[in-house]
């Protein structure tokens, strides 16, 4: 191994990119909450794109870099697109639900939305846990999501392959989450990053030697820095939208098995006739596509495709183009102008 490509790893693992470089505008905050508009510099098509990201991490894994970017590649193709981002959440957040989330937050930003765009149907795309928030979302009200896409988006928690008997004991209640929820108030980072970490590994050292194995490739430390910095930076998880997800989703499994609310208003997914696209990876520890595929029997939607691809958690992203069933599907279920 040369001292060049020893060099170039030591330097990957301390540079800082510069993330988030898309044109965008705040249009709505709330709380730590804002909402991103990402003009397209020509609008080609009716519906814009609204975007839920995870609350556990930052939602710039949508817009990495240049040609790195899905929110880009929505833009060239001719999308408006919006991103509710939830910010990071302090002390005084810890009594926040996900029924708050959902309402005050991915609700309200998408109303902001329908106003600013002048348009009363949109795409709605969630990723990861955020496409769970989402899909619960689209439940509680359908009326203006005209195509509903899911990304790694967990919905039957039953069963976590690698992890059985610790999903058993939290369903046996043997173990006792909320006590020690309540003391944290907010759960740290640290905490978050150590959790993902127990989940993935050994996936979660491997990148590394990928990134020694390929030290004098220019673009691929560009992109692996840009990742690199997104994997290491979660956020902070408040203490009561935490446990209500242990609890109702996890241990309950309540997407599934019924009995979900919001608001103590129950929740229906039957009430859910948006077209439907659903992805889900081969190779990802997190959110394998057994927890995935279900929403497929859950929907009244008459449209609805689920598509499998090689890769891990985040292989739908982080490209210059978008998935192109991804592509495919929103040709055909947009409206050209």
């Amino acid at each position: 191994m040369t001292n060049n490509r020893i060099t170039s790893f030591i330097q990957a693992l301390t540079v800082d990119p510069v993330v988030g470089t898309s044109e965008r505008y705040a249009i709505w905050k709330k709380n730590k909450a804002t909402l991103w508009y990402y003009p397209t510099k020509e609008k080609k098509y009716k519906e814009p794109i609204y975007l839920v990201y995870s609350i556990v991490n930052k939602p710039y894994i949508l817009d990495l870099g240049p040609s790195m970017s899905l929110i880009e590649a929505f833009n060239k193709a001719g999308y408006d697109t919006y991103l509710i981002d939830f910010g990071i959440p302090g002390y005084e957040d810890r009594f926040m639900t996900m029924d708050d989330y959902i309402v005050k937050y991915i609700h309200e930003g998408f109303k902001r939305a329908i106003r600013h765009a002048g348009e009363d149907l949109f795409t709605v795309i969630g990723f990861c846990l955020g496409g769970t928030l989402a899909t619960i979302f689209a439940a509680l009200d359908n009326r203006y999501i005209k195509n509903l896409i899911l990304a790694v988006s967990p919905i039957d928690f039953s069963a976590f392959p690698d992890y059985d008997k610790w999903l058993t004991a939290l369903q046996n209640q043997e173990i006792q989450l909320d006590e020690m929820i309540d003391k944290m108030g907010v759960i740290p980072p640290e905490s978050i990053k150590y959790g993902t970490r127990l989940i993935v590994a050994p996936v979660s050292f491997s990148h590394y030697l990928a990134l020694l194995n390929r030290a004098n490739n220019e673009q691929y430390i560009d992109k692996w820095t840009r990742m690199n910095k997104w994997t290491l930076d979660h956020i902070p998880v408040a203490g009561a939208a935490l446990k209500q997800i242990m609890n109702d989703l996890i241990r309950d499994n309540k997407i599934v098995e019924g009995g979900l609310t919001v608001y103590d208003k129950p929740i229906d997914f039957k009430d859910i006739k948006s077209n439907l696209l659903v992805f889900s990876t081969m190779y990802d520890p997190l959110v394998p596509s057994a927890l995935c595929e279900p929403i497929m029997d859950l929907v009244s939607s008459e449209d609805k495709l689920f598509v499998l691809f090689e890769g891990g958690h985040a292989a739908l992203v982080a490209k210059e183009h978008m998935p192109e069933p991804m592509e495919k599907w929103l040709l055909e279920h947009t409206t050209p102008l």
